[in-house]
């Protein structure tokens, strides 16, 4: 029989020892971030699981009513990763200042690879030409000359099929129809 380190023979009998919401809870803490990604998790942090149902503090009311929409796309994310389904979620900024340990959020080169590859982007071939005149004197003359470039720029992109608004490829991609359409869909 090999020798085991004192940290490890501590860590399995905690684990052993530790009810099953804690276990539970630990998993949530290590999958929030792939889970809701990295913007909704630098607004949220995963607080207590208590009778299946999960608390989580948000950084403002705002966050906890949004994200009461995204709350059973998140449960069903989470429940692949749980050996014990969770029932639900539920959002409150009223412990967002209790909450005092940050989760990391991932950095910038992070998140410009997930803009990379966003269902919305639209890279500069699918839009065509067009350049925003910037020698505009008025606000008026400004006004017109972006709403000429976002004309030019919706002319190359397919239409939705439900709504005819020019989409983004990627967002046909992913949900047949355009973000707009999806989002009153859920």
């Amino acid at each position: 029989m090999a020798f085991q380190s004192l940290q490890n023979v501590l860590g399995a009998i905690g684990n052993q020892y530790q009810p099953q919401s804690q276990r539970q809870f630990q998993v949530v803490l290590r999958c929030w971030i792939e889970v809701v990604g990295p913007v909704v998790a630098a607004q949220t942090r995963p607080l207590t699981i208590q009778r299946g149902v999960l608390k989580v503090a948000t950084a403002s009311s705002a966050w906890a009513q949004n994200l009461v929409f995204e709350r059973q796309r998140i449960l069903a994310k989470l429940n692949v990763l749980l050996p014990q389904p969770l029932e639900d979620i539920r959002f409150s900024h009223a412990q967002w200042e209790s909450a005092k340990t940050p989760l990391p959020v991932p950095g910038i080169e992070y998140q410009s690879a997930l803009w990379q590859h966003h269902p919305s982007r639209v890279t500069s071939q699918a839009i065509g030409p067009g350049r925003l005149a910037s020698n505009a004197t008025d606000p008026q003359a400004a006004f017109r000359g972006w709403a000429s470039l976002m004309r030019s720029r919706s002319q190359h992109l397919p239409t939705c099929p439900h709504c005819n608004s020019p989409t983004p490829p990627g967002e046909l991609e992913r949900w047949s129809v355009c973000a707009i359409c999806v989002a009153k869909q859920w």
